[in-house]
């Protein structure tokens, strides 16, 4: 007798969304606007060198070190544009602190076109929807301006947790919003570790979408697997009975 399924968590990140431009597009068009001219190239790199360096010394927003969501992306992106040879320290905030706010603008953020579909089919079969995320807590408000936010049950973003995927402690929050056991909760995410294995590791139902046959681990069998979103809810449904 296998228990039946109640509850579908979501990854937010690539797999219900994703960043529509480049990071060196965005960040050089801030630029553009206090009169500088970068190349996206260079930013871009610097920007993955700077967001590594951040990530390992102040993993998960740097919560447990005294900062936030805010303060650390604010770092970040000055690191950024310092290693362009942006020194003065005004234009370095402004830029911060615009591209922190910008990025809650829809237009900076592309929906996948089966991920509204998606919710929509997993809804009307009777489940309930809510959301694990690695991301600060931005996330509320680009739920909604992206029109996704009102099929989900509850959100939990790592900033707001204290605690971040691949954590197990992260999965067991979830699990106290859903109420159910972990038999009764699977989860749809792009990441391997963060989000297959993990919520696996709890028992609940892990699923690995991956859009472009990227994930070439042999453990993960035909079954968990999705190329798409538009797979899910038949896949969710033989859980169902």
């Amino acid at each position: 007798m296998r228990a039946t399924l109640r509850w579908v968590i979501w990854d937010v990140k690539d797999t219900l969304l994703k960043v529509r431009a480049s990071v060196g597009e965005q960040y050089c068009k801030e630029a553009e606007r206090v009169g500088l001219n970068l190349s996206p190239v260079e930013v871009d790199a610097a920007f993955r060198q700077a967001y590594q360096h951040h990530s390992s010394r102040y993993p998960n927003y740097g919560i447990t070190q005294g900062l936030d969501g805010r303060s650390w992306w604010m770092k970040v992106v000055r690191d950024t544009f310092c290693q362009c040879r942006v020194t003065d320290p005004a234009l370095l905030n402004t830029m911060a602190n615009n591209l922190y706010h910008n990025f809650c603008n829809a237009e900076n953020w592309e929906v996948f076109p089966d991920s509204k579909k998606t919710l929509e089919r997993c809804t009307s079969l009777g489940l309930k929807l809510g959301v694990v995320s690695n991301f600060d807590s931005r996330l509320e408000e680009i739920l909604r301006v992206c029109g996704l936010l009102s099929h989900f049950r509850f959100l939990i973003t790592s900033e707001d947790a204290g605690i971040a995927k691949p954590s197990p402690a992260i999965f067991d929050q979830a699990l106290q919003k859903c109420g159910v056991v972990a038999a009764n909760v699977a989860h749809i995410g792009d990441h391997y570790v963060n989000d297959y294995l993990a919520s696996r590791s709890v028992g609940i139902h892990g699923f690995l979408l991956d859009r472009h046959n990227k994930h070439k681990q042999p453990d993960v069998p035909q079954e968990h697997r999705l190329s798409s979103l538009e797979e899910l809810p038949s896949l969710l449904q033989q859980h169902m009975h």
